[in-house]
């Protein structure tokens, strides 16, 4: 608990001000309500029976340590008032109206603390939780593509959105509990001890009972706090893949497939809360209910007195501050549900929160000068998990060439790029640009000099404008449109209604396949960097627009360092370099006509393609 109080308050102490405003306001509107009542009990003596109304007699009552302690003066002060204020409303009318508004004037500060109360907190949590997952989130974006490779996403939008959601709940409106119910308690048992203490001492005896039920179904809540939390993340993740994966479930007919799923998912989650409710519900009941001995236990007494110790208005106000004692211990013992909850969801956030990014920045990086310089993989291990994918890999990409990647699926073509991204670290050997290992270059400045062009081309729900300027933010007009000219997408651009400012959906849903191919790689020409990586980036292209991009391209790479991944053997022979892999090593470098001389691996994969 006291890990959790930490972490919530490290992002609730910039906004330490209004929260504490928040929490002097819940304080004054606890207060009000056994004000209230002290209010409209004095003021029924001060009107109906003024003759047992005096304020002196009630002081006298207090313990002989409070009372010796005021100065006579203070007495007779008092006795004057009160008898000042007695002729005053036996003559003036417009005194007992001045009098009897002062019920309606408590209960209307009552509601203006608590307005202000939830507003300064709710104020202070929305945006201590939109520091949170501002910081979650960016965290997120600094970790390794390998956290995301083993991570749903599901999860990850969960742990975002819904357990940061149980934080804010605690700062926003369990906070206003834990400030204002307490205050309200401690005015209530004020009020009783001042007016009754032997009743208040007999009505307080059932109290530890009350203690029981918060105890046995807090266990049962905690239990199911963080279960909760982890059936919401899966009911996130199965949305997710069924929003994304729309287009095959539906191929399959897999609707109803998917419906049970989330229907299952739903379930569960429907059965955690229900218990948490339960656990969260039962011990109200049984509380009120012992209350209602305490009262009860009242009244025992009282008969056994055989007389009334109090008038109408005294035991009224006694018995209505009894039974409102019990609100805020109830919302008390609700709270502490609460607090299970949210520590279930900090624990998740934080643990996200803690890791560590395996791809460590140079303390002193060194500046990247990409232009001219070749690329170097020396001797390089690499393995996902226990499955090994690179083995000895020694390669030279001279400054200026294209040296296309050639192999099998697996044969670690695509890691050898994410290497040279720094997607990933190798396990032995490095990745040197003119001689230097990246690892000693800040990871921004590497890859803001290579521009790339995947095979699943990645676009964002903008515009075409937008899409292409993510490049180089900040081009200029002129840039984006020379770009989309290079990549042959201007013409199609200038076809639609809205042209360039046209959004092309989710992930590009609104165009074809290959005029998503030609904004990627007008996205890479308007960065105009030192290095190209083409993840066979004309595949989704028709012949016609594969030749005209090809061109492009090939005009692209003049003077640019090129890592071309090839699937089709037939848009890299004129590479300068084919490199062949197999099972993570490189068997065969050389030409398009003399690798097909050979007879190796590079001519079976060309037959394959060209000969069948």
């Amino acid at each position: 608990m006291n890990q959790f109080i930490k972490n919530l308050s490290a992002f609730a102490m910039p906004y330490r001000f209004r929260l504490g405003l928040g929490v002097l306001l819940g304080v004054l509107a606890g207060f009000m309500e056994p004000l209230a009542i002290a209010v409209a009990t004095g003021i029924y003596h001060l009107i109906f029976s003024p003759e047992s109304s005096s304020v002196q007699k009630q002081l006298r009552a207090l313990p002989a340590w409070v009372s010796d302690r005021i100065p006579q003066s203070v007495w007779e002060w008092i006795d004057a008032a009160q008898q000042a204020l007695v002729s005053d409303l036996k003559t003036q009318p417009a005194a007992v109206i001045l009098l009897v508004a002062l019920i309606p004037a408590v209960m209307f500060l009552r509601g203006l603390f608590t307005y202000l109360n939830n507003y300064f907190l709710q104020w202070a949590a929305i945006r201590a939780i939109t520091d949170l997952r501002v910081k979650l989130f960016a965290h997120l974006m600094k970790l390794p593509a390998g956290f995301f490779s083993g991570t749903n996403t599901g999860e990850l939008m969960s742990r975002i959105m819904n357990d940061t959601a149980a934080l804010q709940n605690i700062l926003g409106n369990s906070m206003a509990t834990i400030v204002k119910d307490p205050a309200t308690l401690l005015g209530l048992v004020m009020y009783l001890l001042l007016t009754a203490p032997k009743l208040t001492a007999i009505s307080m005896v059932v109290m530890p009972l009350c203690v029981i039920p918060i105890v046995i179904y807090g266990r049962k809540a905690r239990r199911s706090a963080g279960k909760l939390q982890t059936q919401f993340a899966e009911l996130s993740n199965v949305m997710t893949e069924a929003f994304t994966g729309n287009r095959i479930i539906r191929a399959f007919n897999l609707e109803q497939l998917v419906t049970e799923q989330f229907r299952a998912a739903a379930g569960r989650v429907v059965g955690l809360y229900m218990r948490i409710l339960r656990a969260m519900e039962t011990p109200g009941p049984l509380m009120e209910t012992f209350g209602a001995v305490g009262v009860a236990l009242v009244f025992l007494y009282l008969a056994a007195q055989g007389r009334n110790h109090l008038n109408y208005a005294d035991f009224g106000g006694v018995l209505l501050a009894m039974f409102a004692m019990y609100r805020p211990i109830k919302q008390l013992a609700r709270l502490q549900n609460t607090f299970l909850q949210a520590q279930a969801s900090s624990r998740r956030v934080f643990e996200l929160l803690a890791l560590k990014s395996t791809i460590s920045e140079p303390s002193a990086p060194k500046p990247l000068h990409a232009a001219g310089a070749d690329v170097h993989f020396d001797n390089l291990e690499f393995a996902y998990g226990e499955k090994t994918v690179l083995r000895g890999v020694d390669l030279t990409v001279k400054a200026g060439q294209l040296v296309a990647l050639v192999g099998t699926t697996g044969s670690g073509k695509t890691t050898l790029t994410n290497l040279l991204l720094r997607f990933y670290d190798p396990q032995q050997g490095a990745v040197r640009i003119g001689g230097t290992d990246i690892r000693e270059f800040a990871t921004h400045d590497l890859r803001n000099q290579i521009a790339v062009v995947t095979q699943d081309t990645v676009l964002f729900n903008d515009t075409i404008r937008r899409n292409i300027e993510l490049g180089r933010p900040g081009a200029s007009e002129a840039d984006i449109i020379a770009a989309a000219k290079h990549a042959h997408a201007h013409e199609f651009i200038t076809e639609k209604p809205e042209g360039y400012n046209t959004v092309v959906g989710e992930k590009g849903v609104l165009l074809s396949g290959g005029q998503k191919q030609r904004l990627a790689i007008a996205r890479a020409v308007v960065r105009n960097a030192p290095i190209l990586i083409l993840d066979e980036a004309t595949s989704a292209l028709d012949t016609e627009s594969e030749r005209a991009v090809q061109a492009a391209l090939e005009e692209l790479m003049q003077g640019r360092t090129t890592l071309c991944i090839a699937h089709r053997l037939s848009t890299i022979q004129r590479a300068d370099v084919i490199v062949v892999l197999d099972q993570g090593r490189i068997v065969e470098t050389g030409q398009h006509g003399e690798l097909v001389r050979r007879g190796g691996i590079y001519q079976k994969l060309y037959d394959l393609q060209f000969n069948t």
